[in-house]
């Protein structure tokens, strides 16, 4: 049987990745090809970052696979569906199996469009089952966590599969089926060190409400730090990389398992270079001063606004002052600290956004990031603004990416905003670190943004 994995991700269509030039390797993916592999599926992985859509074609025409599964989330859906277009159009006799945090909540769309089998939930036993039908001629109705169509045209919905309780059971990500060194240089020549991916849990037991948990669900399992330090060590000894990047959401949140995390790289001997995300509440001296001893150089942490009303209208359980003390905490200790900031979330005002500017510049950290909120269905968001839409796009040629709804101020005002904020923290920079030379030229671009926010809202 011919599978093949892939994510129709595409890198050079991807105009703001291309100035940013931080690409990651699909590792949920890799994660199902080394399941596969593991229970005697052999399997290859086209790994679409650096590839175009024709080498694709190309590549399915002459693999011919028996099995297609694709990653799918809100950036890759529009070339998901192309791809379903061209195996259908082209009546490959290749079963489409999609996956990922964008099918479970459009299950029935992906289904009409062409797909075989949507697979909802965590994916590797899933698949594994999948296949296994597949290869045997079976029916897949009695398959947990998927979703397909009969030759009625039913839409069936099966049960949910239970979320493996031991993740350290779980095979570990198939790097070698693809080329991690165009990570490496893509890195490397845009920021001067290469980075490789890694995961230490899945979940989340936080509810954010902006925040999609269409795959792992409110949960939180975690693998064990020996397991995680091994996987370390080998990553260390295959490849040649300067850092780790942990995609986990809250990586501090279990105190007793960073200590003993911290304890096995010092048995082990390693110490490399790693970044992760976490939240404020979940930090403290003694959890920054065991960040540090580990190797962890940069610390992201959540904060989405300055303003406590709108951290709470959007269930974050943190105080905006929490957030401020562990970011100047971090760097106290030498490490980078970077956060988020969404602007755009309902019921914001200028005054809001003004509190937001003023946090960034109070807790100064070294980098932030800034997005206008958008609604992804499913989440809590999607439900409280889903009336407010300002226009119901076509489902096949848009992603929730796109929704616009009635906010207190005009988009375009927003775009304005993002604007005064970035000119504004920048120019507090300059002045604090006595750069003086870009001064005027930040403070006239200020100007000329909170201009244009007078004129649009």
């Amino acid at each position: 049987m011919k599978i093949l994995l892939t994510h129709g991700y595409f890198l050079h269509e991807d105009a703001k990745e291309k100035q940013i030039m931080k690409p990651y390797p699909p590792l949920g993916l890799l994660y199902i090809s080394a399941w596969l592999e593991q229970h005697g599926f052999d399997n290859d992985v086209f790994d679409s970052t650096f590839s175009d859509f024709e080498t694709l074609k190309k590549s399915l025409f002459e693999s011919t696979p028996d099995v297609i599964g694709i990653y799918t989330n809100l950036m890759t859906k529009l070339n998901v569906l192309r791809i379903i277009q061209f195996i259908k159009t082209n009546r490959l006799r290749t079963k489409i199996v999609l996956g990922g945090p964008e099918v479970r909540n459009h299950k029935e769309n992906f289904l009409k469009h062409g797909a075989d089998v949507i697979v909802f939930g965590e994916g590797e036993e899933t698949m594994l089952e999948l296949v296994k039908c597949f290869a045997q001629g079976k029916e897949i109705d009695a398959v947990n966590g998927i979703a397909y169509i009969k030759p009625t045209g039913e839409v069936i919905v099966n049960a949910e599969r239970e979320l493996k309780k031991e993740i350290d059971l779980l095979a570990l990500p198939n790097r070698k089926k693809i080329d991690l060194n165009k990570y490496f240089t893509t890195w490397k020549n845009a920021h001067g060190q290469s980075v490789i991916s890694m995961s230490s849990m899945r979940g989340c037991p936080y509810d954010c409400k902006w925040c999609s948990r269409a795959v792992y669900g409110q949960s939180y399992r975690r693998r064990s730090p020996a397991a995680l330090v091994a996987e370390m060590k080998w990553l260390s000894e295959q490849y040649s990389f300067d850092m780790i990047w942990f995609v986990d959401d809250v990586f501090t949140i279990n105190y007793p398992w960073l200590r003993e995390f911290v304890a096995e790289l010092k048995k082990a001997g390693v110490k490399i270079p790693y970044e992760i995300i976490t939240r404020a509440d979940r930090m403290n001296r003694e959890i920054i001063e065991l960040l540090k001893e580990s190797g962890c150089y940069r610390v992201w942490i959540g904060a989405e606004s300055g303003s406590q009303k709108i951290i709470d209208a959007m269930s974050r359980r943190v105080k905006v002052e929490q957030v401020r003390d562990m970011i100047n905490l971090a760097k106290q200790y030498g490490l980078q600290a970077g956060t988020f900031i969404m602007l755009g979330y309902p019921g914001e005002t200028q005054d809001d956004i003004a509190e937001t500017l003023h946090h960034l510049k109070v807790s100064d950290p070294d980098h932030f990031t800034l997005t206008v909120a958008y609604p992804i269905k499913g989440t809590p968001l999607y439900t409280e603004t889903e009336d407010r839409f300002i226009e119901q796009l076509p489902w096949e040629t848009s992603t929730d990416r796109d929704i616009d709804f009635k906010r207190t101020y005009p988009r375009r005002f927003y775009q304005y905003a993002i604007r005064w904020v970035n000119n504004e923290v920048s120019l507090h920079k300059n002045i604090k670190s006595k750069r003086y030379t870009k001064v005027p030229w930040l403070k006239a671009k200020s100007v000329a943004a909170q201009v244009g926010m007078m004129l649009t809202r």
